[in-house]
């Protein structure tokens, strides 16, 4: 059998589970990371076949028994340093036009986020600038986007729809990421996120009835089509934007046309969203600043994974998740960056230091957050966020004595990642490394 790529000579292989039949990591198992560590001077590595899939994780020795280096397409001599896998991203909103740095300044001096977007900021604001950029402007402001990412270490990422608000801005948005997905060395997970806010002279029931009535009908055309794909439905189930009922009936007629429910609950307030997504068995439910202890329970029971986002609380000056509260509850709790104009980071190594620092997760806890449980909240928990045979070859290769460091050192990650390995063929490299 040819194989694409041998990384070798590595200190460490982070696998982060070593059990390959394992898809999702909860509550207290958070605390523990499975590492395959050298010994005696013999070196470990991943071996990747020609499909782009983990075929071993070994030590050199043993990989050496199974393979003709002949028959290796690229063999990366890792020199002691640190294998781990491709971070995943599991919330973004990195389709959009124009920026808010004009809000931080609001922000700052006290004003609240739904006061900004009271002010005519916020949502709306972007909303305006993205309808009037073309498609083609989007797009290339998204592959810039795309490549920091991937420097970051972001090998798989859900990126979302919401700057439109109406159906053809929405649908443009998501032909940007069908097309980004096809083009560039980043893997997405695209979602409809057409429930993001209420527009400007339309109430809240008028928004939902245009969405379920229209554009989810139009999305399931286009998708029949094959002119656009989505994987999940989003919807900013909120206090004074779309509640309970509303959410329900966009969520529901998600469902119906084959997406996969993962939304925005309880950031503001404790509207009951994490209930809402145990009923409707979310995939994934984001945010929780505000979630009840029911809510947890719900969540914990249903299998629900909680996204949680500290650059937004960071940001907003919020109350962070009770995270610790959910890990004791059994629930399964994964990192998202939140990236859009108002939580400006790309970096989910940042992401999972300020989850340390903010939500008082241990250094394992963020790293299966930010791995395997981001991958499960977006249905890849089974290919995805752990270097063990049969799943997706996504590497990173990190300059360092233990892979702590990438969380350790905050925003020291374009120093410490010299490569970034994307289903067996090298997408990144360090110029210096």
């Amino acid at each position: 059998m040819p194989y694409r790529c041998w990384l070798r000579g590595a200190s460490q292989v982070v696998q982060v589970v070593a059990d390959p039949t394992i898809t999702v990591v909860k509550g207290e198992k958070m605390r523990t990371v499975d590492v395959l560590s050298s010994e005696g001077g013999v070196g470990v590595g991943v071996l990747i076949d020609d499909h782009g899939r983990i075929k071993a994780v070994a030590t050199d020795h043993e990989i050496e028994k199974i393979v003709d280096v002949a028959g290796v397409d690229r063999i990366i001599e890792v020199g002691g340093k640190v294998l781990m896998p491709g971070l995943v991203d599991a919330h973004t909103h990195p389709i959009f036009a124009g920026d808010r740095v004009h809000e931080f300044a609001m922000k700052l001096a006290g004003a609240t986020y739904m006061e900004v977007q009271q002010a005519g900021g916020g949502i709306h604001f972007t909303t305006q600038k993205t309808r009037e950029a073309s498609e083609e402007a989007l797009y290339a402001s998204f592959v810039d986007i795309a490549h920091t990412m991937l420097r970051a270490g972001t090998t798989l990422l859900e990126a979302k729809s919401g700057y439109g608000l109406d159906t053809e801005t929405e649908l443009k948005m998501l032909r940007v990421l069908n097309r980004a997905n096809d083009a560039l060395p980043i893997e997405i997970s695209p979602t409809y996120c057409g429930g993001h806010a209420v527009p400007k002279g339309v109430t809240a029931d008028e928004q939902t009835n245009c969405i379920v009535d229209e554009q989810i009908p139009r999305l399931a055309s286009e998708m029949a089509a094959g002119r656009v794909r989505a994987e999940n439905i989003d919807v900013f189930c909120e206090k004074g934007v779309f509640e309970i009922e509303a959410s329900r009936r966009i969520l529901t007629a998600g469902q119906q046309i084959g997406l996969r429910v993962n939304f925005h609950g309880d950031e503001l307030h404790p509207l009951g969203g994490a209930e809402l997504a145990a009923e409707l068995k979310a995939h994934a439910v984001s945010h929780l600043e505000e979630i009840s202890e029911r809510g947890t329970k719900a969540i914990a029971e249903s299998g629900t994974v909680a996204v949680i986002l500290p650059t937004t609380a960071y940001v907003l000056r919020l109350q962070p998740p009770p995270v610790r509260a959910m890990l004791e509850a059994g629930v399964a709790v994964a990192l998202g960056s939140d990236f859009n104009p108002n939580a400006y980071c790309m970096a989910m190594p940042m992401v999972m230091h300020l989850a340390c620092v903010l939500c008082r997760m241990s250094l394992e806890e963020a790293l299966i957050a930010a791995t395997i449980n981001a991958a499960a909240a977006l249905g890849r928990g089974a290919t995805h966020g752990a270097l063990t045979p049969g799943r997706v070859g996504d590497v990173l290769v990190v300059d360092a004595p233990r892979w702590e460091h990438l969380i350790y050192r905050f925003g020291c990650h374009e120093r410490l990642i010299t490569a970034v390995i994307k289903g067996g063929c090298v997408v990144y490299e360090r110029s210096n490394a």
